[in-house]
């Protein structure tokens, strides 16, 4: 079953309220009612914290950020608005944890692994931004948490760099093939680079953080074996914040887990089998021997004597040997069954 991670991101704008909001809303029973059925809801929500003294240059810090996302006059008072602390951090998880799910959180910055001292996430993310950061990569790996990348802003020398670096402490490590395009369009998803990663990195996890609109990429890389799906959330598409556009909104959240559910049960196993559930329409609809004219009690059937109609429970074609040339005991009217009653 694919572990679903609901990415919370920024888009709690900044407020706990908002955040804890958006894990009641992920936490709310998923149910098929065309066959009443309760399935599992997400598996995690997500939280990325930055340490802003590690975050970007002075310059690009202090640059004028006058969009109508904004939350600050530069950049730098913005990403600040949208920060939460270590304890709003820990609050959000002990939030996460009383409603059954698993938290996961994006360390940006060596800095922010002050926040261990307060809690420990179920599993760290390294961001696409972050695969190339190879100091940032040891210091997480060093807590043993199993860890998270994604590939976005990388190849398979990025990757491989990252791998070698993270394993030399453990090996508790997925990777989610994800493209660093917001909004990504269909065209560069190349969601079959899902296959090439399970064959070349077969002792990882796989999985996929979309960046796409709709529900349709994650859906088919479930269908493709991607184990983990990571997804933006949001309560309000329409929201201020440069991530709300691009994410799933409640109704959207739903659908999504509601139909990656279903598709787990679809994808069953590699075999062909007749499901009991098709006994009655098998029954009801397949094809019997049947008489194509009026058959007298004493007659010996014939090829000639035989059609195909429904229903199922009779003779099939291949069994047909078992009729030919059997004697009537009694009386078969034109376009009926023939049971093994009918003949010795």
């Amino acid at each position: 079953m694919a572990y679903i991670i609901g990415e919370i991101g920024q888009n709690h704008n900044g407020s706990v309220d908002i955040a804890k909001l958006l894990i009641e809303v992920v936490s709310r029973p998923i149910h098929d009612k065309l066959f009443g059925k309760e399935l599992k809801v997400m598996d995690a929500v997500k939280l990325t914290k930055r340490d802003l003294s590690q975050e970007l240059s002075a310059s690009q810090m202090n640059r004028i950020y006058d969009t109508k996302h904004s939350f600050g006059k530069t950049y730098g008072e913005h990403r600040a608005f949208l920060e939460l602390s270590d304890e709003e951090h820990h609050e959000v998880y002990q939030y996460a944890k009383s409603k059954g799910l698993d938290f996961v959180e994006t360390l940006c910055a060596v800095g922010c692994l002050s926040m261990l001292k307060l809690f420990t996430p179920d599993k760290l993310k390294v961001a696409s931004r972050d695969l190339t950061n190879l100091p940032l990569l040891a210091a997480l790996a060093e807590t043993k948490i199993p860890i998270i990348l994604s590939t976005g802003m990388g190849g398979r020398e990025e990757l491989d760099n990252a791998l070698d670096e993270i394993t030399r402490y453990h090996s508790d490590v997925s990777i989610l093939h994800c493209v660093s395009e917001y909004p990504t369009r269909h065209e560069n998803v190349n969601l079959r680079t899902i296959t090439y990663l399970q064959k070349n990195y077969p002792h990882f996890k796989i999985g996929y953080s979309d960046h796409t609109i709709g529900i349709a990429t994650p859906i088919a890389a479930v269908a493709m074996g991607a184990k983990i799906i990571e997804k933006h959330i949001t309560l309000d598409r329409q929201m201020k914040g440069t991530d709300q556009q691009g994410s799933l909104a409640i109704d959207g959240i739903y659908r999504m887990v509601r139909d990656l559910r279903n598709l787990e049960l679809a994808l069953g196993k590699e075999k062909m089998v007749i499901e009991e559930s098709v006994k009655v329409a098998r029954e009801k609809l397949e094809r019997s021997i049947a008489s194509n004219k009026n058959l007298k009690a004493g007659k010996v059937i014939t090829v000639e004597d035989l059609h195909m109609l429904s229903p199922g429970d009779g003779f099939k074609w291949a069994d047909k040997n078992l009729v030919i040339g059997k004697k009537l005991t009694k009386d078969i009217p034109k376009d009926e069954i023939i049971y093994k009653e009918h003949f010795i």
